[in-house]
């Protein structure tokens, strides 16, 4: 079966939950399909990585995208219907000539678009598209705008949500079937478009990889955070941590130590360390050291949905987790059992307080907790998740 896979993101190197995610799924279904990927990038440097994903993939190409903010993409959206983010990067006449062309000529069975921003430059075609969510965008923007510091902005700023959401929706109702990270996701999509298929293929973790960190006890307890801050979801995870969990976990273990670990920090994240006891680091290579030597990964998620690869990944190297109900969104997991969830500043630090003191509830999470990565969230399950969806619209075609 041929495969048309379209992605807003080269996926490789692995530094985001979408790189991660669309590198594993390329990586186990090679022997099985033939895939040619056509991507969007941020710098021609980026190129240096497409040989990497040859080793998966049956041909590569990549369109450039153009710097998101200028005068011009920002007049433009403000009179078009298609909303800021569409505009200033994923629309482009470039990629859907390609596109056009490489259907024609392909003799393709089906198309991958993951996530919509790439369905606009797929041209009318007969060829099934699966449309893979991996979140629910204009939640997450929403939000964002919610929060928006400027409310003089906020008008202009939610007119474009409700554009994006427009949107959205209309690709939703478009795509031949569709696919969402979690449950509670797809309970989202089926309200819009009831009569379509929607499979869940949730994220994965390479269980092998993680499983060989080294576990080395720290000198002081130390609670951990971790994330790619060009997701804005992190941004505001690390702040909530930082400025109103922390100090209450300060209260009650004095000698703890918060460690902030993730690419792409803003000087706004980069000034979250100017305490001694809050270290923010980018420059950690290889994230199981940073698993391997925190206390508690506590990952206190207001926003984005889907699954969160901070999660699977702390619970695959054995570190004991914190998070909220969205924090475990799309993971079998059960607070007490796998992992402890909490709502509210308060209530997330004493869990946090808790956990530090009481190791043997820890080992108890762990251990269930690595058990249920093992059983329902390797690559090898959820690649076979896709390979079903694969195989039934691959008849269709």
């Amino acid at each position: 079966m041929k495969i048309l896979m379209l992605t807003p993101y080269l996926p490789y190197p692995l530094l985001s939950g979408g790189q991660i995610r669309t590198y594993n799924l390329l990586k186990k279904l090679k022997d099985k399909y033939e895939i040619t990927l056509f991507s969007f990038i941020r710098k021609d440097g980026e190129k240096i990585h497409i040989k990497e994903l040859e080793k998966f993939c049956y041909k590569v190409k990549v369109f450039k995208r153009r710097p998101a903010w200028s005068f011009k993409n920002v007049l433009i959206a403000g009179f078009s219907p298609f909303p800021f983010v569409m505009i200033s990067t994923y629309l482009s006449l470039k990629a859907r000539k390609a596109i056009s062309q490489e259907l024609r000529t392909g003799n393709y069975d089906l198309i991958h678009a993951e996530p919509f921003y790439m369905t606009p430059n797929i041209p009318l075609t007969k060829i099934p598209i699966l449309l893979v969510e991996q979140t629910i965008e204009y939640l997450v923007y929403k939000k964002y705008v919610d929060n928006f510091k400027f409310k003089f902005l906020k008008p202009f700023l939610y007119f474009d949500v409700l554009k994006l959401k427009f949107w959205e929706e209309f690709f939703w109702r478009q795509a031949s079937s569709l696919a969402a990270m979690s449950g509670e996701d797809k309970k989202i999509m089926a309200k819009v478009a009831p009569k379509k298929n929607i499979d869940v293929v949730a994220n994965g973790v390479d269980i092998e990889f993680f499983n060989q960190a080294k576990m080395k006890k720290p000198k002081v307890p130390t609670v951990l955070f971790v994330g790619n801050f060009k997701w804005l979801p992190n941004k505001d995870a690390a702040k909530f941590l930082t400025f109103e969990i922390w100090p209450l976990i300060k209260k009650k273990i004095p000698q703890a130590k918060l460690w902030i670990v993730g690419k792409n920090p803003t000087p706004e994240i980069l000034s979250l360390g100017g305490k001694k006891d809050v270290l923010v680091d980018s420059h950690v290579k290889d994230i199981r050291v940073a698993f391997g030597e925190a206390s508690v990964l506590l990952a206190p998620i207001r926003n984005g949905r889907g699954t969160k690869y901070k999660v699977l990944e702390a619970m695959a190297t054995k570190l004991p987790v914190v998070t909220t109900p969205l924090g475990i969104e799309g993971i079998e997991a059960k607070t007490e059992s796998e992992v402890l969830v909490g709502n509210g500043a308060k209530n997330l630090a004493e869990l946090t307080v808790r956990l530090l003191k009481t190791p043997e509830l820890g080992q108890r999470l762990v251990s269930s907790a690595y058990k249920m990565i093992e059983d329902k969230y390797s690559w090898d399950l959820i690649s076979a998740n896709l390979d079903k969806v694969y195989q039934r619209l691959g008849k269709k075609a």
